[in-house]
């Protein structure tokens, strides 16, 4: 670089450390296949109980050891974990059960709450969130906004150290909170600074309790100066149902901009959107889901009345025809019609995150699996768990295919880039 680009010699080793540090090879993580990972012999008995021709090769003791902490800190195993490796005893069931409900009991589980829940629940980027009009909504601070990020990620992580279960996602009539977000949700006797963070039972009596009230959510899915059913409703619909909506059509008309401002509350505005028979299908599907949102305003505060004072109506009619109001005939009805969906979206985006990668037709009956185990543990979070790490998708890896003796010898070394 000196040379070619006349650059200084400082200039050129921080170009270089520049390139190093926008390298893929830097910037992934990748898994490699060990050079002494499994024999012909091994590789061919996983391939026999698969059903598959030498599709699968066992994982090394260290290379099950980074997937496990990677898949439960999103962090390097730490030196415990290296020593099991090292003694060749990991793959042993009742030293990985053991190694499992050790790190699930580590702080650094938060990692798995933060790095899941947030792709999960897309809400990874809400920290840098701005859509937010200060000036109309001036309790909106960053400490607020990072209390709101922090609140579902205090939950799962609680959920996974003290295997709740999962269901208390939903139900559960507690949450976590610091001074900042009390303030905002009303709940006294909150003190300390913000690193402070208590859990709060009986959380209902102001509104909150489990994944649906949480303020990072509600205000996420509010367009700035207005509530939206509409994105609440499609929120709940596809990230915790699981249910496919397609995406709505080319032209689609806007709703007003400022809720203080409009002649007529959301819910009328949605009954007329629906006339338009271009929207009615998909709407049918969602509305029902946003409406009992209408309790909390655009910053996910509790209300009584819109922004331009009438009263909110959050009695809501669902697609089977019964009723329920607000939150709470929304917990009813997940729980005695949609509950089952709830389940194995979970398992399905919980194990898609252990293995990093897309699930496939085979991962069918172990998603199966994953769900009567947890039906027969009351849904507890370490069943869903263990569950993953003692199958043979995670004890394993993928391989192109298994070569012959000969061709195996004289095989060069794997790219670094080979896909995992």
């Amino acid at each position: 670089m000196r040379t070619k680009n006349q650059l200084s010699h400082a200039d050129a080793v921080r170009e270089s450390v520049v390139s190093v540090l926008m390298s893929p090879d830097f910037l992934y993580r990748i898994d490699l296949q060990s050079s002494n990972a499994g024999s012909q012999s091994a590789i061919r008995n996983v391939a026999m109980k698969s059903g598959t021709a030498g599709t699968r090769r066992p994982l090394s003791g260290y290379a099950l050891a980074s997937r496990l902490s990677y898949f439960l800190w999103s962090s390097m195993p730490d030196e415990e974990l290296l020593s099991h490796a090292a003694a060749r005893d990991l793959q042993r069931r009742d030293v990985l059960l053991a190694q499992v409900r050790r790190m699930t009991k580590d702080d650094r589980v938060r990692g798995l709450a933060t790095e899941f829940t947030g792709n999960w629940l897309s809400f990874r980027h809400f920290e840098t969130n701005n859509s937010v009009d200060r000036e109309r909504f001036p309790t909106f601070t960053n400490e607020l906004r990072e209390a709101m990020f922090q609140e579902p990620i205090r939950v799962i992580e609680d959920a996974l150290a003290n295997n709740r279960s999962i269901l208390d996602l939903l139900y559960g009539d507690y949450t976590f909170v610091n001074p900042v977000l009390a303030k905002h949700y009303g709940i006294p006797d909150v003190k300390g600074d913000p690193n402070t963070w208590v859990r709060v039972d009986h959380a209902s009596q102001y509104g909150r309790g489990g994944l649906l009230p949480m303020a990072v959510f509600l205000t996420q899915n509010s367009p700035g100066l207005r509530t939206s059913p509409v994105k609440r409703g499609n929120w709940v619909v596809q990230r915790l149902l699981g249910e496919v909506v397609p995406p709505p059509p080319p032209v689609v008309p806007e709703l007003p901009h400022d809720e203080a401002t409009s002649e007529l509350p959301v819910r009328d505005m949605l009954a007329k959107h629906r006339e338009n028979a271009m929207c009615s299908t998909c709407h049918s599907r969602i509305d029902s889901f946003g409406l009992p949102f209408e309790g909390y305003g655009p910053v996910g505060n509790a209300r009584t009345k819109d922004l331009a004072g009438r009263a909110v109506d959050t009695l809501v009619a669902y697609p089977n025809g019964s009723t329920g109001q607000g939150i709470e005939g929304l917990k009813s009805y997940i729980r005695e019609h949609r509950e089952k969906e709830f389940v194995a979206n979970v398992s399905r985006k919980l194990l898609a995150y252990a293995l990093n990668r897309s699930l496939q037709l085979s991962d069918e009956a172990l998603i199966q699996q994953m769900e009567r185990k947890a039906a027969a543990s009351n849904y507890r979070f370490q069943t869903l768990v263990e569950t993953i790490v003692t199958s043979p998708q995670f004890l394993n890896k993928r391989v192109a295919e298994a070569p012959s003796a000969p061709a195996l010898q004289s095989a060069a070394i794997p790219s670094r880039k080979a896909k995992s």
